[in-house]
């Protein structure tokens, strides 16, 4: 393992990437694409790293706030049984550079204004139908696998717009949700592995400090909404690299 300073920078980076999304139950994936964007990392490399930290990240997430009793299997596996076989699919499927940098760069928008605008759940909390519920995973499965997230980006402000679930069970729900995406997008995409930088101890042990720290802190419901706006700043410009490089 060779370290110079865009290891170290990019570890540090998703130290605290890490931190900031497992506060609300998500494994930090977008923010680790725009790292690797802003300083250059091939997409071959981006997809595998960001999908490897994601499990890493996600299981720590899920264990934190099941074991506070922020999870709901009844929720969950609707949405579970519509992604798992798009994102194993979208993770099999290799974009032309353009499309996947475009893709990314869109998506890191969007993450970038989950950020920033503050969710409030709606009043009349309900659960949705099990063929909506099948449905909105699967569209989310496919956007996972095809760009190396987990989908909790799509899926938190969803439950929380339509008033699914609370706050705090939507954490604990998009981050099992992320868990299971990632995973199946790897296994769609066994190949990419081979992509897999030799700094990735390194990159995973950042990131699972970071998940530690950031999960304990989400899910005792202390947030950092000042660093999160500031990291969506960073998904904005980060976008830009990718789409108009």
């Amino acid at each position: 393992m060779i370290l110079d300073s865009q290891s170290l920078i990019l570890a540090v980076a998703f130290f605290v990437a890490a931190i900031l999304y497992s506060t609300v139950g998500h494994a930090g994936a977008s923010g680790y694409l725009a790292a690797m964007a802003m300083l250059g990392v091939p997409a071959a490399t981006m997809r595998p790293t960001a999908l490897v930290l994601n499990l890493l990240v996600a299981s720590i997430a899920v264990f934190r706030f099941a074991r506070v009793g922020l999870f709901s299997w009844s929720l969950l596996w609707p949405f579970a049984l519509g992604s798992i076989p798009l994102a194993f699919i979208g993770g099999g499927i290799t974009l032309p550079g353009h499309w996947y940098r475009t893709l990314i760069g869109l998506i890191l928008w969007a993450t970038a204004v989950r950020l920033w605008l503050p969710l409030q759940p709606r009043a009349d909390s309900r659960r949705p139908s099990r063929l909506v519920s099948v449905a909105s995973g699967a569209g989310i499965g496919m956007l996972s696998g095809l760009t190396g997230t987990g989908g909790g980006i799509f899926l938190s402000p969803l439950l929380i717009f339509m008033g699914w679930a609370d706050t705090r069970e939507t954490a604990g729900v998009s981050a099992a949700f992320i868990l299971v995406n990632s995973a199946a997008g790897l296994a769609g995409n066994p190949a990419s592995l081979a992509h897999l930088p030799g700094q990735l101890p390194l990159w995973a042990g950042a990131a699972v400090i970071g998940g530690l720290i950031g999960s304990d802190l989400g899910s005792r419901r202390i947030g950092a909404p000042v660093f999160r706006r500031v990291l969506g700043l960073v998904l904005v410009v980060a976008g830009f690299k990718l789409i108009f490089s």
